[in-house]
């Protein structure tokens, strides 16, 4: 996760050097907590909400039932994991919904830049997803190119957008929208406001005119959160002027130190409600304080993992591949099959980020070749092959991956290592199944590429 890669750097070499040690002393602690509160700086944390998350553990780790314990050093990193996900918010906040057969209004507001018009896109296909019929409008009229953008996305989700142009109030916009909603089925509102550079009067007028007439029952602040620090105090005044429900924070999947998402919860005491976690219009997560608190700390987040995979999960498919590994006939079709499935789920980086224990050598895997090029790379060369090659990889003579890899634009070098890489695959879900043939317990649940 790229807007905690450096502080989590920092907080698993602190947390190795407490493991080392056999006993801890006092001293040890707190030198060891100087050293995260500098971390935490670093990252753009809120100095407030540091000095209070520093204060709490300290006062947990110093006493005398873990300087005593058999692994001090393991007690202290569980107090700073406890204490983390007090701080993002301890429990998942569910996104407030009336029943569906009335009409949920949810506003979003946020400074122009934060990413409001694809955030409204998102919620709305998530929304979708759960079977609820969203409504988006298109009250940004100031933004050129605003009322496009969400046309264009909603039509990408499959979700319709209300517009009456830029020449109407938002207000009004917003009260035929609702006319519009009753009329047409929709139990969903998504209220796509404007921004400005800075917050100013006349932005807070306009929202909090929306919110005198028609009945908003989320107010959605979306939060930009590379913009670090500013982030927080652009989410405590609109709380203070607007008494915003939750969060959207976004771009967490970019180059950022990641303070926002550390400080929001404690200064605004609203909660994170969702984080958006890259570009396509699907890239929208529930945010879970104790799965990003084990994220931040290098301990990996299997759940959110098993989500990503199961959302992709295709039991036919699954079934069918099975039943190939039992009969050695996975083919080049099947692993191009596994590796988009994979690619759905994030980048490779992102993923194995997930795993626990791996964190740690994701410095390593830079320099390995996980990037989106080389998979593209990979569906090239395999897009190269014949359909008896794909079928058949036993026949890919030296002849055949000299055209295989003219075709595909690469050196003849990368055939040879795709197909020995395929050769070690095959073999290893090979045996795999074999060994869930020998009274193995299987579950629904697969991960593809054997993860």
């Amino acid at each position: 996760m790229a807007a905690f890669e450096n502080l989590s750097d920092k907080l698993q070499n602190i947390f190795k050097s407490l493991r080392g040690k056999g006993r801890l002393s006092e001293s040890d602690v707190k030198s060891a907590l100087r050293e995260v509160k500098i971390a935490l700086l670093e990252a753009d944390v809120n100095f407030k909400v540091v000095k209070n998350f520093i204060s709490a553990i300290q006062e947990r780790a110093v006493g005398q039932d873990v300087l005593n314990s058999l692994t001090p050093g393991q007690m202290v990193i569980k107090i700073v994991n406890e204490e983390m996900i007090k701080l993002l918010g301890e429990t998942a906040t569910e996104l407030q919904l009336k029943p569906a057969n009335e009409i949920t209004v949810i506003m979003l507001c946020g400074l122009q830049g934060a990413g409001k018009t694809t955030a409204a896109a998102k919620l709305a296909s998530k929304l979708k997803s759960k079977g609820r019929m969203p409504l988006l409008v298109a009250c940004d009229i100031y933004r050129p190119a605003a009322i496009e953008q969400l046309q264009i996305n909603g039509s990408k989700v499959g979700v319709n957008v209300f517009s009456m142009g830029d020449k109407h109030k938002p207000v009004n916009i917003a009260k035929a929208a609702m006319e519009h909603a009753a009329k047409n089925g929709h139990n969903v509102v998504i209220i796509d406001t404007a921004g400005r550079l800075h917050i100013d009067e006349e932005l807070m007028n306009e929202l909090q005119e929306i919110k005198a007439n028609i009945d908003v029952h989320q107010t959605i602040l979306v939060v930009d959160a590379m913009t670090g620090q500013d982030a927080v105090n652009v989410a405590e005044s609109f709380n203070e002027k607007l008494s915003i429900d939750g969060v959207i924070l976004t771009k967490l999947d970019g180059d950022t130190r990641g303070g926002a998402a550390l400080s929001i919860r404690a200064v605004t005491g609203r909660p994170i409600i969702f984080a958006g976690m890259g570009e396509k219009l699907t890239d929208l997560e529930q945010f879970y304080p104790d799965r990003m608190a084990s994220r931040i700390l290098g301990m990996g987040d299997i759940l959110t993992l098993i989500d990503k995979a199961q959302a992709e999960f295709d039991e036919k498919k699954a079934k069918e591949l099975e039943r190939k590994l039992k009969k050695a006939e996975f083919d080049f079709n099947d692993f191009l099959d596994q590796m988009n499935q994979v690619k759905r789920m994030g980048s490779l980086t992102d993923i194995i980020s997930m795993i626990p224990g791996m964190g740690k050598h994701l410095k390593d895997l830079k320099d390995a070749d996980l990037d989106q090029k080389a998979l593209s790379r990979t569906e090239a060369i395999i897009y190269s092959m014949t359909k008896e090659e794909r079928a058949n990889p036993d026949i890919l003579n030296p002849s055949r991956k000299r055209r295989i890899a003219a075709g595909a634009g690469v050196d003849i070098s990368e055939v040879n290592a795709l197909v020995k890489q395929f050769d070690q695959v095959r073999k290893m879900m090979k045996q795999f199944s074999g060994m869930m043939g020998k009274g193995g317990k299987r579950g629904k649940f697969r991960m593809p590429f054997g993860f």
